[in-house]
């Protein structure tokens, strides 16, 4: 199913989400001096205008990254990632957004790799443009593929530094994807026990959205993240998008507390009509 188009969300409450963790995930990998590898399964297109195109339909930036923009008062985490976005935007107008890619690529060193997919034939163009342009301008060793991202993960693991962030965000509109996700992660487990993985989902009313978490928790790993923003109320037809989570397996042992400061003034900041909750979970098995 090849009918998604991230443009239409970019810089919504989502990606605040995904993006303020992917960030504190690479900063962590990145205090040790050896290197790593950034693999990204479903890269989209890279950067996103949000001024023209697919982006200025909905404006979903608006109630995400729009509404951190101009503030000051933010937690020291939070405003590193805002001050990534607002590197790209030297202007100081908000016209571009980053996709994971540039905001790992603006994080990695030289010594670091980066190992993108992307099935899209449309998107997978425009991300290879964009890294072209080289928009954030810090250059590494990148590769792109126009390819499944969940078949690739296989044959890259383990890295041979042995140290790798994994981001695995399907679009998920076909349901199947649920269950390719945990079967993507139990696989990449076997091969590499120690690697952190950081997995995106959304929060719909559907059952197999409901219960992504709790298989997640169920995988053999030492210890494990599970972090979840609602927005708004669910919806009375029972459709749309009321939140997002992002579960990591292996997290860095600060996340957590990271994660306490940041959270709540994210529900109070992005929640709609006082709606704004969150849910925070942490286990560290013997």
């Amino acid at each position: 199913m090849l009918s998604y188009r991230h443009a239409f969300h970019a810089g919504n409450h989502a990606d605040v989400l995904k993006h303020f963790i992917e960030v504190q995930l690479l900063g962590y990998l990145a205090q040790k001096d050896k290197p790593f590898w950034y693999i990204d399964t479903h890269a989209g297109a890279g950067c996103y205008s949000l001024d023209s195109g697919y982006a200025t339909q909905n404006a979903e930036y608006e109630s995400g990254i729009a509404r951190l923009w101009e503030r000051d008062d933010m937690p020291a985490a939070l405003a590193e990632y805002v001050a990534l976005v607002k590197r790209i935007n030297p202007d100081g107008e908000l016209k571009l957004y980053p996709g994971s890619p540039l905001i790992a690529l603006e994080l990695l060193r030289k010594e670091d790799r980066m190992r993108l997919f992307e099935l899209h034939p449309a998107d997978s163009e425009i991300l290879q443009q964009n890294f072209a342009k080289n928009i954030i301008g810090h250059g590494t060793q990148v590769l792109m593929q126009t390819a499944d991202g969940f078949a690739a993960l296989k044959a890259l693991l383990p890295p041979p530094p042995r140290r790798a962030l994994v981001l695995i965000d399907p679009p998920y509109e076909d349901k199947q994807d649920y269950q390719r996700v945990v079967a993507a992660l139990r696989e990449g487990l076997k091969r590499f026990a120690s690697g952190v993985y950081a997995v995106w989902y959304p929060q719909l009313q559907r059952a197999e959205s409901r219960q992504l978490p709790g298989q997640l928790k169920k995988l053999p790993v030492k210890s494990w993240l599970h972090v979840a923003l609602s927005v708004q109320t669910q919806s009375e037809d029972g459709f749309g998008m009321y939140g997002s989570g992002m579960f990591i397996l292996n997290p860095p042992w600060l996340s957590h507390g990271v994660l306490q400061k940041v959270m709540p003034y994210l529900a109070q900041i992005l929640g709609q009509n006082g709606a704004g909750k969150f849910v925070l979970e942490f286990e560290e098995n013997e």
